[in-house]
């Protein structure tokens, strides 16, 4: 991806930024930019430490026993009903009030 990426970009890069911000400015941005990334760095190793934690408490726990799968019976299965034919549908539609 960076293959024709060299030092004369990069160079350029510098100058450009030394233009954008001023020579008297890059120190001060240099050091916030490298306070956030401490600060980045130390919540986000937080963040891990605090996952450990979680996980070792979780496995510490008792593991809840698994319920039985119910047995299957054919016997209390009940046959399909099947469905009302064309002539049973309209003796039903008969039969029902108005």
């Amino acid at each position: 991806m960076l293959n024709g990426f060299g030092w004369p970009h990069l160079l350029i890069i510098a100058v450009l930024i030394i233009l954008l911000f001023g020579a008297r400015r890059l120190p001060d941005a240099a050091r916030g930019l490298g306070q956030s990334l401490r600060i980045l760095k130390k919540e986000t190793q937080g963040l891990r430490d605090e996952d450990e934690q979680r996980n070792a408490a979780n496995n510490t726990t008792t593991q809840q026993p698994t319920t039985a799968q119910p047995q299957f019976n054919p016997q209390q299965l009940t046959p399909p009903q099947q469905a009302p034919t064309t002539a049973e549908q309209t003796q039903v539609n008969h039969e029902q009030p108005r």
